[in-house]
């Protein structure tokens, strides 16, 4: 019975520590590939896919991913606009190639979004160092950034 008792809470605790070290940049990811699927869903559901490039090394990302799903209006926000996906960028997986594709917005540190089009194309990239307030982010610069690429937000027939 002992054993039993030791064995259940062995597992117990690995489970705990798995979910604990779920990762939410996947270096082994094929972004490209990803990406497709984002798009495809973002254009079924008449949203935009909101790409939050970064690193499982990144204190500002994971801080940022956080502080989002934390917030119940940004999280409704995200949820009813955007189709989120987390380019990887690390040591292990660049995706030079990604991208290249989307402006080399790595060039503005990390996190960075990239907002894209229910086409697959690119219509911004706002660096995130605008969107913080101390060590976190500000809740009204990251309400303004997400509601100003909103499909109805950039829809051509409201204007």
């Amino acid at each position: 019975m002992k054993k039993l008792i030791l064995f259940i809470t062995l597992f117990v605790c690995m489970l705990a520590t798995e979910a604990q070290t779920k990762l939410l940049y996947d270096p082994a990811a094929d972004a490209e590939k990803d990406i497709a699927y984002a798009v495809m869903v973002a254009k079924s559901q008449n949203k935009h896919v909101l790409i939050q490039a970064g690193g499982n090394w990144c204190v500002w990302c994971l801080r940022f991913e956080d502080f989002v799903k934390k917030d119940s209006a940004l999280d409704a926000v995200i949820k009813n606009n955007y189709v989120v996906y987390h380019l990887n960028w690390s040591k292990e997986n660049e995706n030079k190639k990604t991208f290249a594709k989307y402006g080399f917005a790595q060039r503005f540190g990390f996190p960075v979004f990239i907002i894209l089009n229910g086409r697959g194309q690119r219509i911004h990239t706002q660096n995130s160092e605008y969107l913080e307030e101390g060590k976190s982010y500000s809740t009204a610069r990251v309400k303004g950034f997400l509601d100003m690429w909103t499909p109805r937000a950039v829809d051509a027939a409201l204007y």
